[in-house]
C-alpha cells in the first residue's frame, strides 16, 4: 500500500492518507491567531474541510477527533460552532482535552481522522 502525504514540510505533513484512513495533523487557526475560540473553530473547522477534499473525503466519514483547548472553560463555546459544523448522524468518537498549545494565542486545535 503506498502513503500519500498532503501539504508536507519539514516537520510533518498536514494530512497522511494510509489504507482509505485519512489522518489529520493537529490543525491551529493561523489567520485568526490571538482571536475568540469562535473565530478560531471557524477557521480551524474549514481547514479541516480543505485537507479532507485534498484526500478525497469530507466530514461525513469522520471516525475519530481530538480537540485540545488551552482553557476547558471554552468548552461551550467551542462545542456551538463544532455543533453547527458535524454532520448529525455521521458524528465522530471524540475526546476534548485541556492542554497547553504551541502559542498563547491559539484558542483551539483540532486533529481527526476519516475514513476514504
Amino acid at each position: 500500500m503506498s502513503i500519500q502525504r498532503i501539504e508536507p514540510g519539514p516537520r510533518m505533513a498536514q494530512a497522511v492518507v494510509y489504507n482509505n484512513t485519512v489522518y489529520l495533523a493537529g490543525q491551529v487557526a493561523d489567520k485568526t491567531k490571538g482571536k475568540s475560540v469562535t473565530e478560531q473553530t471557524k477557521e480551524v473547522l474549514e481547514i479541516i474541510d480543505d485537507l479532507l477534499e485534498q484526500a478525497g473525503t469530507d466530514k461525513s466519514k469522520l471516525v475519530q477527533t481530538q480537540i485540545f483547548l488551552p482553557d476547558i472553560s471554552n468548552f461551550a463555546e467551542m462545542n456551538k460552532i463544532w455543533e453547527a459544523w458535524v454532520l448529525p448522524g455521521n458524528v465522530p468518537a471524540r475526546a476534548t482535552i485541556e492542554a497547553k498549545l504551541a502559542s498563547p494565542d491559539y484558542r483551539v486545535e483540532i486533529m481527526v481522522v476519516a475514513a476514504k
